[in-house]
């Protein structure tokens, strides 16, 4: 089957390849267009697998919530100009969409669009870090997205029993700022209380404090760690006086999901 210079640049158009990769498409699939487009997809993948190793330090994070149930996902990008684009963004809602609706593990349902993405936008394009809450009824779903440039970088869910609507967005929006590991002290694994625990300690030493006042000065020292890792020891970021726990009252934040570039 012939082709022309206008079926080369109309599969260039829509697969974004080079013009010599598009003429050599169509010789190798005999002018069948939607062939090419097949065969170029398939060496399009083999050369995005070569782009693995390069840093995709920047992206999208898209933020949706449908009903009772939210999802935070992480299309990731090397580059602000592509995480700018109005083809990537559209991937990474519709993603966030699909998490929303199905679970998390049906991001898997889109591997076919994601890679056709990194060969029209020529980056190593990937899934970053995906959640989904799904709030017992009653209970209410708090969220905030940061954006930056016109694309979300920091998006938050929390859900809050017994609260409102405007004390689940202020609680977001503090997550967003002050990033808790941990929703409480006691979520912290011990492993991790006792490496703390330890550093603390050869600090403590080397201050030349004395052996007698050690555990009073480690037991407080820890406190402020816990005050950095967990969401209900930290200071609210809107009144420092006030501790996360002090600032809900009567509300119980259940749990939270927090996602940023980077």
């Amino acid at each position: 089957m012939a082709f022309t210079a206008k079926d080369v640049k109309a599969l260039r158009d829509a697969t974004g390849a080079g013009m010599m990769d598009c003429k050599k498409a169509l010789e190798e699939k005999d002018g069948d267009i939607e062939a090419a487009k097949v065969w170029l997809r398939e060496k399009g993948l083999a050369a995005s697998a070569n782009r693995e190793d390069r840093d995709a330090k920047q992206g999208v994070v898209s933020l949706v919530i449908e009903g009772n149930t939210g999802a935070i996902v992480e299309l990731k990008s090397e580059t602000d100009f592509v995480a700018g684009s109005d083809q990537f963004k559209a991937e990474a809602d519709a993603l966030a969409r699909l998490v929303a609706e199905k679970g998390v593990d049906a991001i898997s349902e889109r591997n076919a669009e994601l890679e056709e993405l990194k060969v029209t936008l020529k980056e190593n394009i990937g899934i970053g870090d995906v959640k989904r809450i799904e709030a017992t009824e009653g209970n209410l779903l708090g969220s905030y997205q940061h954006l930056q440039g016109g694309r979300g970088v920091n998006g938050v869910l929390v859900e809050v029993a017994n609260g409102s609507a405007e004390l689940g967005h202020d609680v977001a929006v503090h997550i967003a700022f002050a990033r808790p590991q941990y929703l409480q002290r006691e979520d912290v694994p011990d492993d991790v209380v006792a490496a703390e625990r330890e550093t603390l300690e050869t600090i403590t030493r080397n201050e030349g404090k004395p052996e007698a006042a050690m555990e009073k000065i480690v037991a407080g020292r820890l406190n402020g760690f816990y005050k950095d890792v967990a969401l209900l020891d930290q200071p609210y970021a809107k009144d420092d006086k006030l501790s996360v726990t002090k600032f809900i009252g009567d509300a119980t934040i259940v749990g939270f999901a927090q996602v940023e570039i980077g």
